[in-house]
């Protein structure tokens, strides 16, 4: 990786025929004195103009963001920041991806923007602070490894922005942080504004979950070569991520894949493995928009082809409780309410299987619980701009609200038999399966925005086997 610009002044030469000790071994650093540098590097440029990575459809729908925003918090000064980079280490940052609630109400990806929302009259005036690319004349043309065309290429300029987006548009070096701001306020209702998807924003949903289906059929299609070679589990997630930079921005979250006694560890992102033949497979993968919209889909294959018997038992209990889950999908069901569908299908499987200490009432009441050891985690969530979308939201709006028509969330549950887990019988041991597709929920019950994919054991068999031909 090229470093980052410095230009710290060169060390002064010494006396007459001397050297400073160690010059020569490493070149000469750029300085304030490297006038003739400064000179030349400023000339002979094309002037390449860059339109804004924004098209009208996005433009419009931030701007109804906007409003709907303005709506919910009259007479609020309101600001949303796109955020910076972390630091990785010494001069190298790890990569930046802008803030969702900024995005959702600018449609712009830009780093270290900042969005202002003025109260006047009924509504807002929107502002938007950006930095300006440093372009060749500018110092920082060579000398900004953020913001120096030299360093990022050629980028939009204010002007583009402003025709792009349709709002003010001034340089951030001109903003002044304004009084008065709840910030916590902000991102609240925006996580509650965020809930209910457009037709925009469910047509970019569709976009990532439909590559993300053609991702699991490139993952699926590689088995033959990484059973053969031994290549493991980071082969597969590295043709998942490699696919989803293609046919996207990248990975919507870290991908996992686990096979074997890895299946059952809820996020095994370090995919350090083998792929074990013979052994299940779970796939947890998404692949994100260019637009930062992504999908989250989990199937759990056979490595080989087929499920051994107890494999496929312990997939059959899933599907029912996932089928179960699904059901309860509809407006004016309450967001609990697929949650404890399909809970109840687990709990009554995992009781027939010997697996419980207690009756499936017990289990199931809030005191009991024991059910959990082996689903700890929900079996949904909301989905959108993030993968666990609109974390902001309280209680009372997102866990404790009825659904509506244009939520999309996903259901997926899971089984979870960990290879060290001395409740279960040897044969169970190591098996880990879930189940987790995008559900739109529709004025007359729900879509399955990824059903493309086959959710039953034989349906997954067939599939299997048809990609790795």
């Amino acid at each position: 990786m090229t470093s980052t610009p410095s230009f710290v002044t060169t060390t002064p030469p010494g006396p007459a025929g001397e050297r400073p000790v160690g010059a020569g071994t490493r070149p000469p650093r750029l300085s304030e004195q490297s006038t003739g540098f400064q000179s030349w590097i400023s000339q002979g440029w094309e002037d390449r103009p860059v339109p804004a990575p924004v098209n009208a459809a996005a433009a419009q729908a931030a701007a109804d963001h906007r409003d709907r925003l303005s709506a919910a918090l009259p007479g609020r000064t309101l600001v949303l920041a796109s955020g910076a980079a972390r630091n990785r280490n010494g001069d190298a940052d790890y990569a930046f991806r802008a803030d969702s609630d900024f995005v959702w109400a600018t449609s712009c990806q830009a780093e270290g923007s900042v969005l202002v929302m003025t109260p006047h009259g009924t509504g807002h005036d929107a502002t938007l602070y950006l930095p300006p690319p440093a372009r060749p004349g500018e110092k920082d043309f060579y000398a900004s490894a953020a913001h120096g065309e030299l360093w990022v290429g050629p980028s939009a300029g204010l002007a583009e922005w402003a025709a792009a987006l349709g709002v003010r548009v001034r340089p951030v070096s001109e903003f002044v942080a304004p009084d008065g701001v709840d910030e916590a306020e902000t991102a609240e209702v925006a996580s509650d504004l965020r809930m209910i998807k457009d037709d925009w924003e469910i047509a970019q949903l569709r976009e990532a979950i439909d590559a993300t289906v053609g991702g699991f059929a490139a993952v699926a299609g590689e088995l033959p070569r990484v059973l053969a070679e031994n290549l493991g589990e980071r082969w597969l997630q590295g043709t998942f991520d490699r696919h989803a930079r293609t046919f996207g921005n990248g990975p919507g979250y870290a991908t996992i894949v686990g096979s074997g006694p890895h299946a059952p560890i809820l996020h095994w992102v370090r995919c350090d493995g083998p792929v074990l033949p013979g052994e299940t497979l779970l796939l947890d993968m998404g692949v994100e928009a260019d637009s930062l919209y992504t999908a989250d889909v989990t199937r759990t294959i056979p490595a080989s082809g087929e499920f051994t018997g107890i494999q496929r038992a312990v997939h059959d209990l899933v599907e029912a409780s996932h089928r179960a889950g699904m059901a309860q999908v509809r407006p004016g069901a309450q967001y609990s309410d697929f949650h404890f569908a399909s809970m109840e299908i687990i709990a009554r499987g995992l009781h027939d299987w010997g697996l419980l200490p207690v009756s499936v009432d017990e289990a199931l009441s809030p005191q009991g619980q024991q059910h959990r050891r082996y689903l700890a985690c929900g079996v949904g969530h909301h989905l959108g701009l993030d993968v666990h979308d609109c974390g902001m939201s309280v209680y009372d709006k997102y866990h404790g609200a009825p659904l509506q028509a244009g939520m999309v969330l996903t259901v997926e549950p899971g089984l979870y038999f960990h290879a060290h887990d001395e409740t279960l019988p040897p044969e169970l041991r190591g098996i880990g399966v879930r189940i987790e597709d995008d559900l739109l929920v529709t004025p007359g019950g729900h879509e399955v925005l990824s059903g493309a994919l086959p959710i039953d054991a034989a349906g997954l068999e067939k599939w299997t086997r048809e990609q790795t031909r």
